[in-house]
């Protein structure tokens, strides 16, 4: 079996999401003076490659430490969309029934491409990764629950479309840029008291996404195969850093 790691690292340069914090690492014991090493983290939950849990989206939804493992790992696809995205390009569900057959409760991780933006890779790009990335229409958030997916893993800093996000009042520049690319109004296309639906509608179904996925991706397009994500087991979390990996048979 050959294992293959969909996860970013995790370091001091880890970014947050727009407006998030960034991770504190330090030094509270070294070797010289205690004989060994130990380190404090201070960080968002929503930082690298990490798993939304329910109520990070609703209220009264559960907890990261809920979430049971044969949900967490099972079969599922990884497939390769890059050829069709642009920076805001709404992603609907013909981008993946064309490629590849997608069953009922699979876990599905899309590869736009962006991953390639993230902080640390030799094209990174921190505006393009968090504020320009393609990301699904409302009616892809519908489609994922009539699937009955397990869960969605997504290689952009979020699983909605930014301009569906609160991104579009964070960064007015951005909009702008929007809309002189597309010609449409942001608040006419996502009316505002709809924003986030890959956080809601889903998740009130049981359906939660990972994101900023990436490592080595590339590696394993548009392939079925078992895949497993591994948060902690963290009682109360809305939300955790996770590892992410494709399980293939030689």
């Amino acid at each position: 079996m050959r294992l293959v790691d969909l996860s970013h690292p995790f370091s001091m340069h880890s970014p947050g999401w727009v407006d998030y914090p960034s991770p504190k690492i330090s030094y509270f014991q070294r070797h010289a003076t205690n004989g060994i090493v130990s380190q404090f983290i201070e960080t968002p939950l929503h930082i690298s490659t990490h798993l939304d849990a329910e109520m990070h989206g609703i209220s009264g939804g559960k907890d990261i430490a809920s979430i049971p493992l044969n949900k967490l790992c099972r079969e599922g696809v990884i497939v390769d969309i890059s050829d069709e995205m642009d920076d805001f390009t709404l992603i609907e569900p013909e981008h993946f029934t064309k490629k590849m057959e997608i069953k009922e409760g699979d876990i599905l991780i899309w590869h736009t491409g962006w991953h390639r933006f993230y902080n640390g890779s030799p094209e990174e790009d921190e505006i393009r990764y968090f504020c320009k990335h393609p990301g699904a229409s409302p009616r892809f958030a519908q489609w994922v629950i009539d699937m009955k997916l397990s869960w969605i893993g997504v290689d952009t800093g979020s699983a909605d479309h930014p301009m569906n996000t609160s991104i579009r009042y964070k960064k007015p520049e951005i909009t702008k840029e929007y809309i002189r690319k597309t010609g449409l109004d942001p608040e006419e296309q996502f009316p505002r008291e709809h924003l986030f639906p890959m956080h809601h509608e889903p998740f009130r179904q049981g359906i939660i996404h990972a994101e900023n996925v990436g490592g080595d991706i590339e590696q394993v397009l548009n392939t079925r195969c078992m895949i497993g994500a591994f948060p902690w087991r963290f009682e109360g979390g809305e939300a955790s850093p996770c590892r992410i990996i494709a399980f293939l048979d030689e």
